[in-house]
């Protein structure tokens, strides 16, 4: 029988407060506020347009067509049995930093380990960068459209996908946890 839960009763003691110190520490890791918060993090925020721009070509006419998009650069991402996420970024519009946002997500259910990973939305109309603008706590849903790598680690975007509100693109995934979604992230404006 497992030392983290038994069946009959659930997760052990152990286990939930060992998940809630690993979902707190999230806050703290790669937190760029301080004195120089907002010169860390839009030098993080150019690291991740830059590497997108290079690596994935295929970007191009998102980058071209997008009304905003918002970067951001590292999301921690941590479970056992209880987990969550957290990242900051900037959302940018016409490449200039109008807003900071951090992105966050708490989860229950099976899951054990933890990764790293970047991620930025494309917003493809007027009109969606204008409901994220606005929202006090704008979530991801999970029918967002996605723009994923294909054959040989080129990663572009459909035709069809061109015309979704909203795009996403993750990248730069490293870690013990399969599969980064977006689905139930929040974004919330900060102030570095």
């Amino acid at each position: 029988m497992s030392s983290l839960s038994d069946p009959r009763r659930g997760p052990t003691r152990r286990a939930v407060l060992g998940a809630l110190a690993a979902v707190g520490a999230l806050g703290a890791c790669g937190n760029p506020i301080g004195s120089d918060g907002a010169e860390r993090l839009d030098a993080r925020v150019d690291a991740a347009r830059d590497f997108l721009r290079s690596n994935y070509p295929g970007l191009e006419p998102l980058f071209r067509n997008a009304h905003g998009i918002l970067y951001i650069p590292v999301v921690t991402e941590a479970g056992l049995v209880l987990g969550g996420s957290y990242g900051e970024g900037a959302l940018r519009i016409n490449d200039a930093t109008v807003d900071f946002y951090s992105a966050t997500r708490a989860s229950v259910g099976l899951q054990v380990g933890a990764q790293q990973y970047a991620h930025a939305l494309f917003f493809m109309t007027e009109q969606a960068l204008a409901d994220f603008r606005r929202s006090d706590g704008w979530a991801a849903s999970a029918d967002m459209r996605y723009a994923i790598p294909s054959g040989g680690g080129s990663m572009g975007a459909e035709t069809t996908t061109q015309f979704a509100p909203v795009i996403a693109v993750v990248f730069g995934q490293s870690g013990l946890i399969a599969g980064a979604s977006l689905a139930g992230v929040r974004y919330r404006r900060i102030v570095p």
